[in-house]
């Protein structure tokens, strides 16, 4: 196993700065803020001797209140599975009410504890930890996360005496790639958080009931009969005439890049409330980039039977374009519905990275043509001769043929119909490209050899006479 190393301390010291230099990545979200980040944030740390978790906390006070309070514990949770604790505290403000009161929380822990000094750039480093001596918990560390000054020499006393397998350091990135990465997306508060926090069985997520409450992206894995899977909570996605402030925004764009790099996206529905067209847009996104989905209408439970007819009905109407997305009916907060839910997105996992034979494909696509020929086109039949597979994720089948850019649009959607039947493919879009049949000497110039140029030039001057 991996040394864990996390990063504590009151608000806006600057531990999501220091986060991103260790783990040498751009993860967690920064921005001059108190209390931005909420939820447990890991990573993997590439400074010090050897790798490590590292692990971004939110900021702790003395007298929690309203969202402070499950902020708290999450920041409890990462200091009981810490085996070394970093305590980032802001050399300018020096040392405050709130940094003893943490001190205390921290020693009682009786787990090694580094005072981190920050924002130490252009000052002497003596003169400026001397007051933080006071803490009693050993030299102290001036560092400078913005510029990347002394982290270094930090992680390298942090983790002095900490050796994980030699195999380690290659093991836990080559297992992050065998997961399956489930993004879960959704208006802010339909139940983002409190549906993965129901997979796992526990409050590793602060789900609030205030919109906003998620902020940054957080990957969590997650092990179930087997399977290896990482969940990603994103933040709620509001309408772009809504979106207010740079903190929102990068929050909306983290969302789309989770988006980008998943491979099943889970839509969070609100059966409470219509679906709306943010939800349409968000939902049409994901079909653009080709991911994988499975949409679950959550707080099922609050609605009275006469209504749930008129909520489907409304559902097909507005979101057509996904129908081929498995559609769940759940409680995130009850668990009704959620193993269901899960089993849907093995399905739409396995059927977007499935393996389609070339001579499948194209015995399919004959069969295709018998049943349905392509339309005539300036007097000529349209023709395709054969199918292989281009991609997946979603899976991408390129047909061959002449005339190709004159295939109409309902018989590509007849022939994606026919392959995701034929596969049995569900929650995944099916892509068909067509190509033709290219003269491969098009535009290339006939290069004459020595010989036939001796024999022009005579030629032409025969001519000449």
């Amino acid at each position: 196993m991996l040394p864990v190393v996390a990063l504590v301390g009151r608000p806006n010291v600057g531990k999501s700065t220091l986060f991103n230099v260790i783990t040498g990545t751009r993860d967690a979200l920064v921005a001059d803020l108190p209390g931005l980040t909420r939820d447990r944030k890991y990573g993997y740390g590439r400074l010090g001797p050897c790798p490590s978790i590292v692990i971004d906390t939110g900021g702790l006070v003395e007298t929690p209140a309203g969202i402070e309070l499950p902020m708290g514990e999450q920041t409890r949770r990462a200091i009981e599975e810490a085996d070394r604790i970093v305590f980032v505290v802001d050399g300018r403000s020096g040392i405050t009410a709130t940094d003893r009161w943490v001190v205390d929380l921290l020693r009682r822990t009786e787990k090694p504890v580094f005072v981190a000094v920050n924002k130490a750039e252009g000052i002497d480093d003596d003169l400026f930890t001397a007051e933080f001596h006071a803490f009693g918990l050993g030299e102290p560390y001036a560092i400078s996360a913005a510029h990347g000054q002394g982290i270094r020499d930090l992680m390298e006393h942090v983790l002095e005496g900490l050796a994980p397998p030699e195999d380690a350091e290659e093991a836990a990135p080559a297992e992050r790639e065998k997961r399956v990465r489930v993004c879960v997306v959704g208006r802010p508060n339909v139940g983002k958080s409190t549906l993965i926090n129901r997979w796992l069985g526990e409050e590793r997520l602060v789900a609030f009931d205030q919109p906003g409450t998620t902020r940054d992206t957080v990957h969590v894995p997650f092990e179930r009969d087997g399977n290896l899977y990482d969940l990603i909570d994103t933040a709620g996605v509001r309408r772009k005439a809504r979106v207010e402030g740079a903190v929102e925004k990068f929050s909306v764009v983290k969302t789309l890049q989770a988006i980008e790099e998943c491979h099943v996206v889970v839509g969070v529905l609100d059966a409470s409330e219509t679906v709306g067209d943010q939800d349409a847009s968000l939902l049409g996104f994901v079909a653009s980039r080709g991911r994988a989905l499975v949409i679950a209408v959550n707080k099922w439970d609050h609605i009275a039977q006469d209504q749930r007819e008129h909520i489907k009905n409304q559902i097909a109407l507005r979101l057509p374009f996904v129908d081929y997305a498995p559609l769940h009916f759940i409680s995130a907060r009850h668990g009704t519905g959620v193993g269901e839910l899960l089993r849907s997105i093995d399905a739409a996992y396995e059927s977007a990275m499935k393996e389609l034979p070339t001579k499948e494909l194209t015995r399919l696509l004959e069969s295709a043509m018998v049943a349905h020929q392509p339309p005539i086109i300036r007097g000529r039949r349209i023709k395709l001769r054969y199918a292989h597979q281009g991609g997946r994720n979603p899976p991408l089948i390129i047909i061959h043929g002449n005339q190709t850019e004159s295939v109409p649009d309902t018989y590509r959607r007849y022939l994606v119909n026919m392959y995701r039947k034929a596969y049995e493919l569900v929650g995944t879009p099916v892509k068909v490209e067509f190509r033709g049949e290219e003269n491969p000497f098009a535009g290339r110039r006939n290069e004459l050899t020595p010989r036939q140029v001796r024999k022009r030039r005579r030629l032409v001057k025969r001519n000449k006479r």
